[in-house]
C-alpha cells in the first residue's frame, strides 16, 4: 500500500537508504538499553547502590523499556490503513509525540541523576530572588518541553509543508484556515495549519523565556557552574 500510494517511483537504492536508517535507529536503541541495563545489574549485584538509588535505577530501567515499547506502538500505526488520510501511510502524531516526549523525559532524568552523583549540590542561601529564578527555570523547562512535543505533531502531520514563510504564514499573520476543523479543540492536534502556528508561537515564547531567564540570572550572585549553565542554555536556544 505504501509503495502504490506514496513512493511508487522509489528505486531499490532509495528504499535501502530509509530501511537502513530505521534499522540503525532500532539497533542503536537496543544498544542504549543494554548500555544502561547491564552496568545497572552489575552495580546492583555488587551492592554499590543505596536504597533510594535502587528505586531510581528501577524507574529509569522501566522508562528505557517503555520507550522501546512506545517506538513499536508508534511504527505500528504507520502500517494501518486510514481512510481519513486517503490511506497515505503515516504514523499517528499522538504516538510520535508520546515517543519523543518519553525520550526527552528519559534523557533528562538520566542526565539529572548522573550530574547529581558527579557534582556536589551548592549550598546557597534560599533568597527570594533565587526561589524566583528556580521557578522561572522550571517554567521555562516546561515551555521548552511543550514546544518539542508540538514539533512532533508538526512532523507527524507533515505540517511543515503547509506554510514556508516567516514571520507571516503566507500573506497573513493569522491564516484563514486556523480553525477549519470542528470541534475547535481538534484543530490543535489534527489541523496542519494550527499545529504549525502553535509550534511557531511556542518556539518564539521559548526563546523569549530563555533570554529573560538569562537576563534575570545576571542580577543574582550565582556560582560559576550555574552561570555557565544559563549562558549555555541561551547559546543553544539561539542556535536552535
Amino acid at each position: 500500500t505504501a509503495f502504490n500510494s506514496l513512493n511508487h517511483d522509489m528505486t531499490l537504492t532509495e528504499f535501502k537508504f530509509i530501511w537502513y536508517m530505521e534499522y540503525s535507529h532500532r539497533m542503536w536503541g537496543r544498544v542504549v538499553g543494554l548500555a544502561y541495563v547491564l552496568p545497572a545489574a552489575y552495580f546492583w549485584r555488587k551492592g554499590w547502590l543505596s536504597r533510594p538509588m535502587k528505586g531510581c535505577v528501577l524507574a529509569l530501567c522501566g522508562l528505557v523499556c517503555f520507550q522501546g515499547l512506545l517506538g513499536w506502538y508508534m511504527v505500528k500505526s504507520g502500517l494501518e490503513e486510514k481512510p481519513d488520510s486517503f490511506n497515505i501511510p503515516r504514523v499517528s502524531q499522538y504516538r510520535l509525540a508520546a515517543h519523543l516526549g518519553s525520550a526527552l523525559v528519559l534523557y533528562s532524568a538520566s542526565l539529572w541523576t548522573g550530574l547529581s552523583l558527579l557534582l556536589p549540590r551548592h549550598k546557597l542561601p534560599e533568597t527570594h530572588q533565587l526561589l524566583r529564578l528556580r521557578q522561572f527555570a522550571h517554567g521555562t523547562t516546561a515551555l521548552i518541553f511543550l514546544t518539542a512535543l508540538s514539533g512532533a505533531f508538526v512532523a507527524g502531520l507533515d505540517a511543515g509543508l503547509v506554510y514556508n514563510s516567516f514571520p507571516k504564514m503566507g500573506e497573513r499573520w493569522i491564516p484563514d484556515d486556523l480553525l477549519a476543523f470542528s470541534p475547535v479543540l481538534r484543530n490543535i492536534f489534527e489541523n496542519p495549519t494550527t499545529v504549525q502556528f502553535d509550534h511557531r508561537i511556542l518556539g518564539i515564547a521559548s526563546a523569549t523565556a530563555v533570554t529573560a531567564l538569562y537576563l534575570f540570572s545576571r542580577k543574582i550572585p550565582l556560582p560559576r557552574r550555574t552561570r555557565m549553565a544559563v549562558t549555555s542554555l541561551l547559546a543553544v536556544a539561539c542556535m536552535q
